[in-house]
């Protein structure tokens, strides 16, 4: 099965939760600095799930691009990531709304790890089509940031239990981990397009 469709999708998908989040984003009641300070929460809530989501659609970019080709397994983990995906804009404006307060940032690092274990869900089915000496699976290596950010996530989790913000400021941390490129992957995603262009 072509994996164009997918990329095609999943970009789409992504595109619309980008635009959802960004409608909820209110211009200040008064023309001051005050009032631009007073929606500043907002804007921050968006700019970190917008990394997410950026985090997201460039790993998946790249994560397709390594592989050959998709099954109906394949479609429906991808699925499943893009369900989680789409939650964003409603667990990212509930924590906003509700002022940080602790049981809407504990949805939204849950919505968080959720969307992790799906995209490791996803790589895995594509690794276990591809094979373990593909492509992919060489790309991804020992996946450290994989296997970390659901404990960091818990980690998260845990802390909005005792200060809400504590956990907001670990979701953060992870996402500045994600912001690092990887350049192993780079590197294989540039050697895929270069052995695209000899043949």
């Amino acid at each position: 099965m072509n994996k164009n469709r997918l990329e095609a999708f999943s970009d789409g998908v992504l595109a619309i939760v980008i635009t959802i989040m960004v409608l909820e984003l209110r211009v200040p009641h008064e023309p001051t600095w005050q009032g631009l300070a007073a929606v500043l929460p907002t804007f921050l809530s968006y700019l970190l799930s917008f990394v997410y989501v950026g985090i997201y659609w460039n790993n998946h970019h790249h994560m397709i691009h390594l592989a050959d080709r998709v099954n109906g397994g394949i479609l429906w983990a991808n699925l499943h990531l893009l369900f989680w995906l789409s939650l964003f804009p409603f667990s990212t404006r509930w924590m906003d709304e509700s002022g940080f307060l602790q049981v809407p940032v504990l949805v939204y690092g849950i919505n968080l790890l959720c969307a992790a274990i799906a995209y490791f869900i996803l790589q895995q089915a594509l690794i276990r089509q591809q094979g373990r000496d593909g492509a992919l699976a060489r790309a991804v290596g020992r996946d450290w940031k994989g296997k970390a950010s659901p404990l960091i996530y818990l980690t998260g989790l845990a802390l909005s239990g005792v200060q809400p913000l504590l956990g907001v400021a670990v979701y953060t941390v992870v996402a500045l981990i994600w912001l690092v490129p990887d350049r192993r992957v780079e590197h294989f995603v540039a050697q895929a397009h270069q052995d695209q262009r000899r043949h």
